[in-house]
């Protein structure tokens, strides 16, 4: 794998920090590196967000013709780099990363008229539906039933672990159309607006302080039959599909290495009290061994998604990237409190300064081996890849 960028990769790079500088304000970055939670509040990704729609840039993984940038695997792996080093916002993903390709494949013609370019622009901030209290990890138990009424859909049920869905005005979620079969038959997914009669959103707020997750609770929600993706029945196929972008679409090195700089920053103001943990030997050595983690996580990102094409899936590779990711970002969190010692001891959900959100995101990245598919569950998928059914 020649890791050497030609000249006409460096002009991209050149091209995109140039584009940084323009756009990226204080403000964003500050907002960005006060974020404990799992991602930015509203007001912190989106100006970003339609800065990047503005330039055409805001869905590298989206085939050109549905307003993807035609990026090479090494192009997007360069943006999101400088991007993460800049303290770029992280861009909400529930629309563009996952809905979207959804849509892209499995959607009419109408619901891609509909739907797409209000996820390029940011009109539309998407939640998922899929957990329910008794069906999380065996995500095929879901109860939430959608009962054919004329044209509609009635929905009634519930779904929890609901991010962001407080400031969503559209779900796409996992419903119970059938009952014939195994589990995974009889399943649809369904687009839902956020504020019709019957939808109620409760706060849930996490260990770290944060109120990022909520209950969703659907009560006779009249959806338009029009508003179901794909076959009725098939939704299975279509969130398995979702779940491969959710879980290995994405590069999570530069963010990691991002979380790094931020410990960085925290020594730093240690050291200018006179309590500089850079002393400890040890400790630094286990930073530079989770250093070392992430570089050879970089170089498996780079093997397994370098030759994707825009829009096409990861594939089962997806739940070794996802699990590798969400442990990594974990002893960046592990790591990050060690090294604060006792101060540790004190955090806020609100953070004002980047040392202060160092204990909230270690607390918060308790979930990573848990949301997207646990840890368990994960491990089972690629036990599954390597020796069949």
């Amino acid at each position: 794998m020649n890791l050497d960028l030609t000249t006409t990769e460096q002009a991209f790079r050149a091209e995109v920090r140039a584009f940084i500088a323009d756009n990226l304000t204080a403000e964003m970055r500050q907002g960005q590196r006060l974020t404990t939670g799992v991602f930015p509040e509203p007001e912190v990704s989106l100006p970003w967000h339609r800065r990047l729609a503005a330039r055409g840039w805001v869905a590298p993984l989206w085939p050109r013709a549905h307003g993807g940038t035609g990026w090479t695997a090494i192009q997007r792996f360069i943006f999101e780099c400088e991007c993460a080093a800049a303290g770029a916002p992280l861009i909400y993903p529930l629309g563009v990363r996952l809905a979207g390709p959804v849509i892209i494949a499995f959607g009419s013609d109408a619901q891609k008229q509909r739907y797409l370019p209000r996820i390029l622009s940011g009109e539309d901030y998407w939640c998922q539906g899929f957990s329910e209290p008794g069906a999380g990890s065996d995500l095929a138990s879901l109860t939430t039933r959608a009962v054919a009424d004329g044209e509609d859909y009635i929905v009634n049920g519930s779904k929890i672990w609901t991010t962001h869905a407080h400031h969503a005005n559209r779900m796409f979620t996992l419903v119970r159309t059938g009952t014939d079969g195994r589990k995974q038959d009889g399943i649809s997914f369904l687009v839902i607006d956020m504020d019709s009669p019957g939808v109620e959103v409760r706060p849930i707020i996490s260990i770290g302080g944060e109120h990022d997750l909520n209950q969703v609770f659907l009560t006779d929600v009249r959806v338009p039959r029009a508003n179901r993706i794909g076959e009725e029945n098939k939704g299975w196929t279509y969130a398995k599909y979702l779940l491969e972008f959710e879980r290995g679409a994405g590069l999570f090195s530069s963010r990691l290495r991002a979380g790094l700089g931020r410990i960085e920053r925290a020594m730093d103001a240690m050291a200018a009290e006179g309590d500089d943990p850079r002393r400890d030997r040890g400790l630094m050595a286990r930073l530079a061994e989770v250093a070392i983690d992430i570089d050879c996580f970089e170089m498996l990102e780079l093997k397994t998604l370098g030759g994707l094409r825009p829009g096409e899936s990861p594939g089962s590779v997806a739940s070794v990237l996802k699990l590798r990711a969400s442990r990594l970002k974990q002893a960046v969190g592990e790591i990050g409190v060690e090294i604060l010692s006792a101060r540790a001891l004190r955090w806020t959900p609100r953070p004002t300064v980047p040392g202060e959100a160092i204990p909230g995101d270690y607390l918060n990245s308790r979930a990573a081996t848990i949301f997207g598919g646990a840890a368990e569950v994960q491990l089972g998928l690629i036990a599954r890849a390597l020796t069949g059914p």
